[in-house]
C-alpha cells in the first residue's frame, strides 16, 4: 500500500469515530508503513483535527458511562491501556456528573437487588456491593451508598 493509500484509508478511519493516537498507530503499522511516514502521517491527522486525545477520550468517558454503565476507575484503567495522557484522562472524568454518578450507582444497585434473594441484610449489601465494584466503582462510595439503601433492620 502506497502511502497516499494509507492516507485515504486512515482519514476514513479517523472520520468514522473518534480515534486515540494508539490506534491509528496500530492501524497504520497494519498497513506496513515506514516509521517516519507513520509519524508524519498522525503529526498531519493532529494538525488537521482528525486526531485529539483530548476530546477522544471526552467521547469514550461519555459512552462507556451512559451506555455500559462503567465506573471512573475502569473508565480510567482502559484510557491507561490507550497510552491517553493523565491530563486527558482528567478531563475525560470531569464531564461525569457526580450526582449523574451516584444515581447510577444507586440504580445498579437496585436492578441487582431484585434478582437477589437473601435474609441476611450482610450477605445481601456483600453481594451488592461486589457487583457495583466490578464495574469499576470506588468501593467507598458504593458501600456508603449501599449502607444507606439498605440499612442494617433493627
Amino acid at each position: 500500500m502506497t502511502a497516499q493509500q494509507a492516507r485515504q484509508k486512515i482519514y476514513k478511519y479517523c472520520a468514522y469515530q473518534e480515534r486515540c493516537h494508539q490506534e491509528v498507530e496500530e492501524k497504520l503499522r497494519s498497513f506496513y508503513l515506514p516509521d517516519d511516514q507513520i509519524e508524519e502521517i498522525i503529526s498531519h491527522l493532529i494538525q488537521e483535527g482528525f486526531l485529539n486525545e483530548e476530546r477522544y477520550a471526552r467521547f469514550f468517558v461519555a459512552g462507556k458511562f451512559r451506555l455500559k454503565n462503567w465506573g471512573r476507575l475502569k473508565i480510567r484503567h482502559e484510557l491507561e491501556q490507550k497510552n491517553v495522557s493523565k491530563h486527558c484522562i482528567k478531563a475525560g472524568l470531569s464531564e461525569i456528573n457526580e450526582d449523574d454518578y451516584q444515581q447510577c450507582i444507586q440504580k445498579l444497585l437496585s436492578k441487582k437487588a431484585e434478582q437477589l434473594e437473601d435474609d441476611n441484610i450482610y450477605v445481601l449489601r456483600d453481594r451488592l456491593a461486589t457487583s457495583v465494584i466490578a464495574k469499576g466503582f470506588e468501593p467507598e462510595l458504593v458501600w456508603t451508598l449501599t449502607k444507606k439503601m439498605f440499612p442494617d433492620k433493627r
